[in-house]
């Protein structure tokens, strides 16, 4: 019987993943109580969350029948150069530059033709970033391109 590997090592990824982070703040950061937390409280149980969704994940798979996946190259490439774009163009681009350029470029692979939707999603999303990151948790990120 063909076992559904991807679920099974995605979740089981998570749940290490998931583990290790929960060790690793209850090690080096203080729980606190439950009334007066201390900053190793959250990622713990953000770490103890993420191993429940591996498990999640992993566990309906081992009994599932699975389909090898179809890895498609441009869609990977286009995925890692936006990493790339985003991580090299936020100091330079900003945080709404860099957002559309990287929505643009991963989108190029998408099997729906046209530049109208691809504009559309791309200020959307810039959009909702510049919203939740400089506006919402007042991050200290450039939000508009350099000019120097």
């Amino acid at each position: 019987m063909q076992r559904d590997w991807p679920d099974i090592f995605g979740g089981l990824i998570l749940a290490a993943i998931g583990v290790g982070a929960a060790v690793w703040a209850s090690m080096y950061y203080d729980l606190g109580t439950l009334r007066r937390m201390g900053p190793g409280a959250f990622p713990v149980v953000l770490g103890g969350a993420l191993f429940v969704l591996g498990m999640v994940i992993a566990l309906p798979a081992a009994r599932r029948t699975g389909v090898a996946p179809k890895v498609e190259p441009a869609a990977a490439a286009a995925v890692l150069v936006a990493i790339v774009i985003f991580a090299m163009g936020l100091t330079r681009l900003g945080l709404a530059g860099t957002t559309a350029a990287t929505v643009l470029v991963a989108s190029l692979p998408a099997p729906r033709k046209g530049w109208v939707w691809r504009i559309v999603l791309a200020g959307v999303v810039t959009v909702l970033t510049v919203v939740v990151f400089s506006v919402g948790l007042r991050m200290t990120l450039p939000v508009w391109p350099r000019l120097s």
